[in-house]
């Protein structure tokens, strides 16, 4: 192996090493002008199962052998998840590589204590990139610089018709994951709104799961989009909803209330009586939903751009790869004359 795994070559695209953490954000981080590299194991264990079959990745996206991981040449490492930090990394790869520029990918807000749980990083040579604010926010960051970048996600081609009166969640494992994720909200509003329910492990209190690729389609037939999650990262099936057209009932927390604005691109609150009565004038008031849904398409187009999300990261990606690179040139002092 070189001594340099950094290509400064400004025709070549920048090689990025990360992990199969969450499908749907890899498929959108992959428009970018970069290469992904992806490790794949026997038993595809998290993070090592490869690209899989649910998403339409392009010849961009890469899948490694972990056990040849160490033969190859990277740009940057972008770590995803607590375990890739921590304990991957070392079995993975070499000492050399583990010098390259490190950016750590947060999907999450702190789950231990939300105001003062300190961020597994401390590295004032790293990049912590949240992507969302209010994560950024929440976590205590330690030394390691931060930068928010905003979702993106490719605009689907189907759009809103609303004609069933009744309102979709998409939630993966809500029965396992409990209140965090609203479970007792959703139960609690079932009762009194016609919902239904999509995602992974959705068989007995909903439809079952819809691959993305179909999910679209799917989801644009019902009234409003409702999302009762109590503490989480911005989902991503919120932001291809609003991107159709469709309307976005939620709770107000977390990044949610800074993407919907009431009776103007949907309804948060914190009150669920008032969801749901917002949510069964909907039901009543087909007109209103699209007017909502309208609105919220625009926010979208302009924040959940792809082409901008793109960017954002093309730009991280280069930055800190230059920035690694100039760090470790020599400085070369001219002597006076």
């Amino acid at each position: 192996m070189q001594n340099t795994l950094i290509n400064n070559s400004r025709e070549k695209r920048p090689k990025i090493f990360t992990w199969h953490i969450h499908g749907t954000y890899l498929y959108y981080l992959s428009q970018g002008n970069y290469d992904l590299y992806i490790p794949t194991k026997e038993d595809k264990s998290e993070g090592y199962y490869g690209k899989g079959t649910t998403f339409p990745f392009g010849e961009n996206v890469h899948e490694v052998p972990v056990e040849e991981v160490k033969n190859l040449q990277f740009d940057c490492i972008l770590f995803q998840s607590h375990k890739n930090y921590l304990k991957d990394q070392f079995e993975i790869f070499t000492a050399e590589q583990r010098e390259l520029p490190k950016i750590y990918l947060e999907h999450d807000p702190p789950r231990e204590v939300p105001t003062d749980t300190k961020h597994p990083v401390d590295d004032p040579n790293m990049l912590i990139v949240h992507v969302t604010h209010f994560n950024n926010l929440m976590w205590e960051n330690n030394r390691t610089p931060t930068r928010v970048i905003d979702h993106g996600v490719v605009a689907p081609k189907a759009t809103y018709t609303g004609e069933l009166e009744k309102g979709i969640v998409v939630i993966n494992n809500i029965q396992k994951r409990g209140r965090r994720l609203g479970l007792d909200v959703f139960l609690e509003l079932k009762k009194r709104v016609p919902l239904d329910l999509v995602g992974m492990g959705a068989e007995e209190l909903g439809l079952g799961e819809v691959k993305h690729q179909q999910l679209p389609e799917f989801i644009s037939q019902y009234r409003f989009f409702f999302n009762p999650i109590r503490y989480t990262s911005l989902g991503l099936s919120i932001c291809e909803a609003m991107t159709m057209g469709i309307p976005v009932v939620g709770l107000a927390t977390t990044e949610l209330v800074t993407v919907i604005q009431n009776g103007v691109s949907g309804y948060v609150h914190t009150d669920i009586n008032y969801l749901a009565d917002k949510m069964n004038e909907l039901l009543k008031n087909p007109g209103l939903a699209k007017q909502l849904g309208a609105e919220g398409q625009k926010i979208a187009q302009d924040r959940f751009n792809i082409s901008r999300f793109a960017r954002d990261w093309e730009e991280t990606f280069n930055q800190v790869i230059s920035r690694t690179a100039s760090q470790k040139r020599p400085v070369y002092i001219e002597s006076e004359a």
